[in-house]
């Protein structure tokens, strides 16, 4: 549908960097460019302050914001320590984001996610499913809670812009796979009230409401279920924006056709860069900008370039290990042996990768071109998947998300097509969503 007006961002329009000339949607780019043009510090961090930019992936545990962590690990419980450094977001831990990072780096928004691995489609996989995402709500919750002063959870597009006006960190929740949703349909205006504002259709395996790019086996739906096109509707109908990431082409394609609003791809790469299934080929792409919708390039260094066959080693490690696939029903944090196994499979990995190279900030931001190329500069955003695997060289945690606005500059991108990438596009997409939730609203009142 047709995109509305970005609102303009008064301070931008003063900016100009000498010898970086804006360029247009139109611009010929190519996935390969090199970066070309030095970059000061200053001049990075001048458009980067002035700047909203807005992270729309970023994982979480149902421990966050826990208080009673705190408490384990002043009574110098090891595990407890552990746990406390990763989930504590006032603590510069473990986490790829916490505030200091987030502050440091200039990131200034999320999406904390509520994430469920795949189960059984059963009614009893369903429950476990939906009691998992209810905690992690609940964990969101409790960080904005505990640490108003700090952050502000935004449920719309206008409070993002407020929060980030009073100097506050923002978090606003998306839901990433909505097998947690059963075959209630009443759930997803549930979630709604809980501040979900995205969900996607599927994760790592085949949900109920359509197929997943994983497994490549036979297809479950041939892409959207009969249910999965009610689950659009519904989203539609209340206001919670339809992510086509982890999708068929099959669903994505459909599911595009089949929304009145807007869709994105919250943590996506593109196949003219790296060919993997998690990326959208061309024709998703374009489908996506004939819908308005955007894709949210994400720097998860599997799907930016080939690893060198990491993403092998890492699930024939996981099976070694007997722990459950990516993707799948995890046990819980807190268990000691998988606690242990957890220990090992981390210090494989870190073996692995340091006898490889490593996909870096210019190989994510490749992405980033190639889809400006493709289909403009009005349908693309940036993600991290941080806490989910995510991370490249150079944006590796929030501390490190000035760099990516660095080699964007370094291409030549102007101010103001920078402020379009880090949440313009993804704001824009948010209000036709809500728009369109409240023009359902508008005609079943005059029904």
């Amino acid at each position: 549908m047709a995109g509305m007006d970005i609102r303009t961002v008064s301070a931008l329009s003063l900016l100009v960097v000498s010898g970086l000339p804006a360029i247009s949607g139109s611009a010929a780019l190519t996935a390969s460019r090199p970066a070309s043009q030095e970059v000061t510090d200053e001049a990075a961090w001048e458009i980067h302050r002035a700047v909203l930019t807005l992270d729309t992936h970023k994982d979480i545990s149902d421990r966050l914001a826990d208080p009673s962590l705190k408490a384990l690990a002043d009574a110098g419980d090891p595990e407890g320590q552990r746990l406390y450094e990763k989930n504590e977001p006032t603590v510069d831990g473990t986490s790829q984001v916490d505030f200091p990072k987030m502050r440091d780096g200039g990131l200034d928004a999320a999406f904390f996610i509520v994430y469920v691995g795949q189960g059984a489609l059963d009614e009893s996989g369903y429950a476990l499913a939906r009691n998992q995402a209810l905690a992690k709500f609940d964990a969101i919750h409790r960080m904005a809670e505990r640490y108003p002063e700090e952050i502000a959870l935004a449920v719309t597009a206008d409070q993002v812009e407020a929060a980030h006006a009073a100097g506050k960190l923002i978090a606003c929740i998306g839901i990433e796979n909505g097998y947690c949703m059963g075959t209630d349909l009443s759930v997803i205006e549930e979630f709604h009230g809980k501040g979900a504002r995205y969900m996607s259709l599927a994760h790592n395996g085949h949900s109920q409401l359509g197929d997943s790019h994983m497994p490549e086996g036979e297809p479950l739906h041939g892409g959207l279920s009969d249910l999965g096109r009610r689950a659009i509707e519904e989203m539609n109908r209340v206001g919670i924006m339809v992510d086509i990431s982890h999708a068929a082409k099959t669903t994505t394609l459909q599911a595009i056709a089949h929304s009145k609003a807007p869709v994105l791809a919250s943590h996506s790469g593109v196949d003219g860069v790296f060919d993997h299934g998690r990326n959208l080929s061309d024709e998703e792409l374009l489908a996506l900008k004939r819908n308005g919708g955007v894709i949210q390039c994400v720097a998860f260094r599997s799907y930016v370039r080939d690893d060198g066959g990491r993403s092998q080693f890492l699930e024939a490690t996981r099976k070694e290990l007997g722990l459950p696939e990516r993707g799948g029903i995890q046990p819980a944090e807190d268990d000691p042996e998988m606690r242990a196994k957890m220990r090992q499979l981390r210090d494989r990995m870190k073996a692995f990768d340091e006898e490889r190279p490593k996909a870096n900030v210019a190989d994510f931001v490749n992405h980033i071109d190639y889809a400006v190329k493709k289909i403009g500069i009005d349908h693309v955003g940036i993600s991290s998947d941080f806490d989910g695997g995510g991370g490249v060289e150079g944006w590796n945690n929030a501390r490190e998300t000035i760099n990516v606005t660095r080699e964007l500059l370094a291409r030549g991108y102007g101010a103001d097509e920078i402020q379009k990438l880090w949440s313009g596009n993804t704001l824009r997409v948010w209000r036709e969503v809500e728009a369109v939730a409240a023009q359902i609203a508008a005609d079943s009142e005059g029904r």
